[in-house]
């Protein structure tokens, strides 16, 4: 066993095979408010939530849809833009509406934003809470829109429906979409419901980013008893991709249902193949707005934006309000110290994770 020593001048990470170096590329997460940079307001779409953002830097403007939910409980998606990050102009009105059969009553949710050449794929929760096929009558499924302007969109359906998957056997949700083509094919991570195991993470892949099919008969990525993530592993905002592979920053949930983000590196070649996983989470829930509100203790991180200099990263408070944190782009001054390593031997037959735990130095 490989391990770092304390107070080693990089932040490291060997990967699987043992003589390979792994430089993660921010450093230690520090919020940017201690209070809510979007909070709900009114008595409209958006007086119960505002929530849960994907956010992303087009042209000299920072753009962000958000889950806004009303006094009922349906959900839409709000619009709104700010030049530094952390101040927000809302538009007076949703760009997104429940219309389709599939959002019926519960609305639209939980918004991830990917674009090619010149169009905008917008990955979102259909949930129909009136006359679903699951019980109670309640559904909710991966849906996508597209869009040239992130206003004015086009629905493309339910691209992976819920009930229908290889392993897959209750809903759909969260898709995080990788950024380039890979092996030919584009790729995706989700959310699926395994039999008797909970929320655990899929991965599908398409030839025109509309059509989408599962790829595993099993979930790319499980639930570990005893960590943050023993009972939900959901992705997180769309992947970014790095010279070591495809880093995705995702949800955990534990046996408390207390929500907090960790990352997990996948092989460029084969995005199936897990290379490294944090073992301890990049922020957990601390301020008040994360511990209280419509779903208590809940950092939920659903926008990325990477800048030369550094990352920033906005979440969910509480199914309530947004946040956001921000982190370093990687240096030599950023420290990295394991507590726990464990090698994912290159070859070995079934799935084996590699878990790592690590503190970082101030830079």
């Amino acid at each position: 066993m490989l391990l770092a020593p304390l107070g080693a001048p990089l932040l490291l990470f060997v990967l699987a095979w043992g003589s390979a170096v792994y430089r993660l590329p921010f450093a230690k997460w520090k919020r940017l408010s201690t209070a809510p940079i979007l909070a709900p307001r009114g008595h409209g779409f958006e007086s119960a939530g505002t929530f849960n953002p994907a956010v992303v830097r087009w042209g000299r403007k920072f753009t962000m849809l958000y889950r806004a939910q009303d006094a009922r409980g349906t959900s839409v998606l709000g619009y709104a833009t700010s030049q530094d990050g952390i101040h927000f102009t809302r538009r007076s009105a949703p760009v997104l509406t429940p219309q389709a059969p599939y959002e019926r009553g519960g609305g639209v949710e939980d918004p991830r934003l990917a674009r090619f050449n010149n169009t905008w794929y917008l990955t979102y929760t259909g949930y129909n809470n009136v006359d679903g096929r699951g019980p109670e009558h309640k559904d909710a499924q991966l849906c996508l829109a597209t869009s040239c302007d992130l206003i004015h969109w086009q629905r493309q359906g339910v691209i992976l429906a819920a009930y229908q998957g290889s392993w897959n056997v209750g809903w759909t949700k969260s898709g995080a979409i990788v950024p380039e083509k890979i092996n030919g094919r584009y790729w995706m991570y989700y959310l699926g419901d395994a039999r008797n195991r909970g929320s655990q993470m899929g991965v599908a892949e398409s030839d025109d980013l509309v059509h989408w099919r599962n790829v595993l008969s099993r979930p790319v990525l499980t639930s570990r008893p005893g960590l943050f993530d023993s009972r939900v592993v959901e992705p997180g905002p769309p992947p970014v991709i790095v010279p070591q592979g495809i880093l995705l920053v995702y949800n955990g949930a534990d046996d408390h249902l207390v929500y907090s983000p960790g990352w997990v590196l996948f092989d460029l070649y084969d995005p199936t193949r897990v290379l490294a996983r944090a073992g301890a989470p990049l922020l957990r829930p601390e301020l008040s707005w994360e511990k209280v509100g419509q779903v208590p203790n809940v950092v939920f991180v659903e926008g990325l934006v990477r800048l030369p200099r550094r990352w920033l990263f906005y979440y969910g408070g509480a199914d309530r309000t947004v946040g956001v944190a921000e982190a370093n782009a990687a240096t030599a001054r950023a420290e990295l110290n394991f507590f726990r390593y464990q090698r994912l031997a290159a070859g070995l037959a079934g799935p084996v994770e590699e878990v790592a735990t690590w503190h970082w130095g101030e830079e």
